[in-house]
């Protein structure tokens, strides 16, 4: 990605080294890209490891918290009750599609080092000008369908952060919070996403953070708050189904980012469509669920299977337009 030189938002709040205590559990996510809980981590505040993650078990249940966060990056648990999907309707006017993105061929080499090698202040530059090409694509897509844009702040933390959705642990990756309308990432998710998830390349890192904005852009088109309004009508099972469709639309938007951003500023080159789609295979649930635990319960996914996560992303990024990410009214996902 060729991200050197480019714009830096502003709207990004550092705070590394910054511990609080425990808050409240999250009464509704907008959703992250959560690491599975029980294994080691290396690198500074961002891994906990087993024992650090059985002492945060243990003062999550004795400040009646919901453990299940961990897993679930930051979502509730499901009630009882009906069945069925929100009534969503993305806009529907059309929008110019005289700008397509520049041919990109695959199989390239990045040139952006990635976080084994780059210092924290090459890091945080590199995120903070994603977050500004995200403000420009968002922008500029609101604007053909005649709405305005609200750009959204991200955080960087290291252990745990305190939010208005409550307490973000580093164990439940990247997140976003719908209560502040705020990104938060701890930036050793990238040392995981590289050693670990085998999903190395700075457009794989992009794609953490345009996957995150998604669930922002969801906030703005009033999805988010239908969808929490259902989930927290119907069985766990039925909860799951519900958010893996927000999960796999937000990975939709980000592949409508990447299409705007090439067709506006050309920045993506050879290799980088390859690396945003491995990372999007690599934290699929099927391939978590078969790390961690040895074997695949559909039923519980809460983002969707390598296939689907890959299959949403790339038809953001080739078709460019919202309506292509219309994942509640599909039979197919």
């Amino acid at each position: 990605m060729r991200w050197r030189g480019q714009r830096e938002s502003q709207n990004v709040e550092d705070r590394r080294g910054q511990r609080r205590g425990f808050g409240f559990p999250f009464p509704g996510g907008g959703g992250g890209m959560r690491f599975p809980s029980g294994g080691g981590s290396s690198g500074r505040g961002g891994g906990i490891g087993i024992v650090g993650l059985l002492i945060i078990l243990g003062l999550m249940l004795f400040f009646g918290l919901d453990p299940s966060v961990l897993m679930q990056g930051g979502q509730p648990s499901g009630g009882s009750g009906g069945a069925g999907f929100p009534d969503i309707r993305l806009p529907q006017q059309r929008p110019d599609t005289t700008n397509v993105p520049r041919p990109c061929r695959t199989g390239g080499a990045p040139t952006y080092s990635g976080p084994a090698t780059a210092s924290a202040d090459e890091l945080k530059s590199f995120v903070s000008v994603v977050l500004a090409t995200t403000e420009d694509a968002w922008t500029q897509t609101f604007r053909r369908y005649g709405q305005r844009y609200r750009e959204p702040t991200l955080v960087l933390f290291d252990g745990y952060v305190r939010s208005a959705c409550g307490t973000g642990m580093s164990a439940m990756g990247p997140f976003y919070c719908p209560g502040d309308e705020k990104v938060y990432i701890d930036l050793d998710f990238y040392r995981e996403l590289r050693n670990r998830f085998r999903a190395p390349g700075d457009f794989a890192q992009a794609y953490v953070v345009a996957h995150e904005v998604g669930h922002h852009v969801q906030k703005l088109l009033g999805i988010a708050d239908k969808v929490e309004a259902l989930r927290r009508q119907v069985s766990t099972k039925q909860a799951n189904a519900i958010q893996v469709r927000m999960e796999l639309q937000a990975d939709c938007f980000a592949g409508v980012w990447a299409h705007q951003m090439q067709a506006d500023k050309g920045l993506i080159e050879p290799g980088d469509i390859d690396e945003a789609l491995g990372a999007a295979s690599a934290i699929g649930d099927d391939r978590i669920q078969k790390q961690t635990q040895g074997y695949v319960v559909p039923d519980s996914f809460t983002h969707g299977s390598s296939t689907q996560r890959v299959r949403w992303f790339r038809r953001g990024y080739e078709d460019g337009n919202l309506q292509a990410c219309d994942t509640f009214n599909t039979d197919k996902l």
